[in-house]
């Protein structure tokens, strides 16, 4: 069995975070690395329930409907659509 290489990313954040991260790691004995995947893990954990909410939303715009499309290329509501006359589905 072949086992691809994960190709890792680049992490750019501002010079003010970049020094939080780096005294953090430091006094915390953990890689700058570690540390910010265990921070996001935990950031997301705590927040999932506004990520279930923005899945969700999501998924009710993209129902497959020439309305979702509209709304998702242009920002509208599907009220703001209906008030100006729909999309003629």
């Amino acid at each position: 069995m072949v086992t691809k290489a994960v190709r890792q990313a680049p992490l750019k954040v501002d010079p003010e975070t970049d020094q939080l991260i780096s005294q953090g790691a430091h006094f915390l004995g953990l890689t700058k690395k570690d540390l910010v995947a265990e921070a996001v893990r935990l950031y997301i954990e705590q927040r999932r329930e506004d990520l279930r909410a923005g899945m969700v939303e999501a998924m009710q715009v993209l129902d497959g409907s020439l309305k979702a499309d509209v709304m998702l290329l242009t920002g509208l509501t599907a009220e703001e659509i209906d008030a100006v006359g729909g999309v003629g589905e």
